[in-house]
């Protein structure tokens, strides 16, 4: 059973900005211009979290004539969430069998 989540994915979407994005990238597959608009965010900053969240695994790009399209990976969203799965799994039996270490 395995009961650790992988921090560095946790600390990618501990940023609210980040979160929005892939919040965004959720409904639909965006490029910056849409992003800038959705958010309010600066375009140099925008694309500081986005590179971010590609070099984590969480979004890909697609080139469009000059402007380029950011697509959420659900797979990515989909392991974080089985290791949550799991993890809290864990804690039931843990709490239902009141497993307790003794100082």
């Amino acid at each position: 059973m395995m009961t650790s989540v992988d921090t560095d994915l946790i600390r990618v979407l501990a940023d609210p900005l980040r979160l929005r994005i892939v919040h965004l990238l959720a409904q639909e597959t965006l490029c910056t211009t849409h992003l800038v608009e959705e958010t309010g965010a600066k375009q140099t900053n925008l694309s500081n979290h986005l590179r971010v969240l590609r070099e984590a695994g969480f979004v890909e790009t697609e080139p469009c004539g000059r402007f380029t399209y950011y697509r959420l990976k659900p797979d990515v969203i989909a392991t974080l969430a089985g290791q949550f799965t799991e993890l809290a799994e864990t804690a039931r039996t843990t709490a239902e069998t009141g497993r307790k270490r003794s100082c």
